[in-house]
């Protein structure tokens, strides 16, 4: 009890008030003048002293304050625990304060160097400036991309790259721009914030050229799987007519002396079946010239097709590799005269791209059938391709008129 402070205090004011009463003692002895001068010098010591003593505790919050101030949490108080267990208390309270703010500093500075490491490791490119144009925020990719490492404000990369800054400088919050160079083709995005009631521009930058080149070669390999598919739909029924016309030479053909002659039962289907090939390398040269400069389909030239004579074409085309299998095949047109305005060519490639997914789709299926028909609906001309497979399942409905999308293990997506 002898050493706590409010005690000490209790004892001066007591010591204080005795002082004084002798004072008043000694003013009405006129023989204690002397005495009565030293008493008031006594006074005005004590007094100091208990100023001096009582005040400890401000001059202590006042030092606290300023560390707080000035982030000094080094500073420790200890130094007067033996006044009491007033001043051991403030001490612990204020010790633990300090405590509690250099712990705080010493995360936020590992966060931000967490942060800054991370943000120097992305491979995007980040960066921010104020309305200044002082930059506040620059990774390694930022400086690299715009190829200066020593860049402070955003106003002197005008000097040496007036394109990307202003690329920089006029994108807007929450939009995006795309800048080209000869090294890279970099996506800008800018958002705006405020800190400290400064606007700050954080940009990102993104460098896309790998990303073009490698949709560039993916596009360029899907053009050729286009072309390869068309290709071979057309030359497969070719190479199997072609089959068939040797094998009727082979067996109508009869060697007379010096000269051949043909049946003319033979005559017409080699006439015919030549015409056949005849037409479809005609069209497949002219889908394969379309392609030459442009990846884009031909337009169509549009003109009067007969449907039935066009049915009848498909059907000689696939009728050698439908003889491989067991699927039961037919077409028809109803009425006999339809006719529409299409590009033959084009629609002939159509029809025998559907024909062979039907084939395809009801290889397996028991008694598989494949139709092909032609006839109006509601004063439309309808060609029909119909098979008894296991159809296209509910998953991939709403994507089979997307490019280059297809269920098949070994399909392309083209057709």
């Amino acid at each position: 009890m002898i050493n706590d402070f409010r005690f000490r205090v209790a004892v001066r004011v007591v010591l204080i008030g005795t002082t004084m009463g002798l004072l008043v003692y000694m003013i009405n002895r006129p023989n204690m003048v002397f005495a009565a001068v030293l008493t008031v010098l006594i006074i005005a010591g004590q007094l100091m002293e208990l100023y001096r003593f009582s005040s400890q505790t401000n001059q202590k919050l006042t030092r606290f304050l300023e560390s707080v101030k000035y982030s000094d949490f080094i500073s420790g108080f200890a130094s007067d625990n033996k006044l009491g267990r007033s001043f051991r208390e403030l001490n612990t309270a204020f010790n633990e304060v300090l405590e509690a703010f250099r712990k705080a500093r010493s995360e936020k500075e590992e966060h931000w160097q967490y942060l800054n490491t991370v943000v120097q490791q992305v491979r995007t490119g980040i960066l921010s400036f104020d309305d200044d144009g002082a930059i506040q925020l620059i990774n390694a990719n930022a400086r690299k991309f715009i190829g200066n490492a020593t860049l402070k404000n955003i106003g002197d990369l005008k000097a040496f790259n007036p394109g990307l800054h202003q690329a920089l400088t006029t994108v807007e919050s929450g939009k995006s721009t795309l800048y080209k160079s000869t090294e890279f083709q970099l996506a800008i995005q800018a958002t705006e914030l405020r800190l400290r009631g400064i606007t700050v521009k954080l940009l990102t930058l993104q460098n896309i050229q790998s990303e073009l080149q490698r949709q560039e070669l993916e596009a360029w390999q899907n053009l050729t799987r286009v072309l390869r598919h068309e290709i071979m739909n057309s030359i497969t029924p070719i190479s199997s007519l072609t089959s068939t016309l040797r094998e009727i030479l082979d067996h109508d053909l009869v060697q007379k002396d010096e000269h051949y002659e043909l049946k003319n039962e033979g005559a017409e289907d080699l006439r015919e079946g030549l015409g056949t090939i005849e037409s479809r390398s005609k069209g497949l040269i002219k889908f394969i010239d379309a392609y030459r400069e442009y990846t884009s389909l031909p337009q169509p030239r549009m003109d009067t097709v007969y449907v039935r004579p066009l049915l009848e074409k498909v059907a000689q085309l696939m009728r050698t590799e439908l003889k491989k299998t067991t699927i039961d095949f037919s077409f028809s047109c109803h009425p006999a005269y339809i006719v529409l305005q299409a590009d033959e060519e084009m629609i002939e490639q159509v029809l025998i791209n559907l024909v062979k997914n039907a084939i395809e789709a009801s290889f397996q299926s028991p008694n598989p059938r494949v139709e092909l028909n032609g006839f109006y609906l509601d004063d439309r001309v309808v060609i029909e391709v119909r098979d008894n497979g296991t159809g296209i399942i509910r998953e991939a409905m709403d994507r089979i008129f997307v490019p280059f999308f297809t269920t098949k293990k070994t399909g392309r997506g083209s057709g």
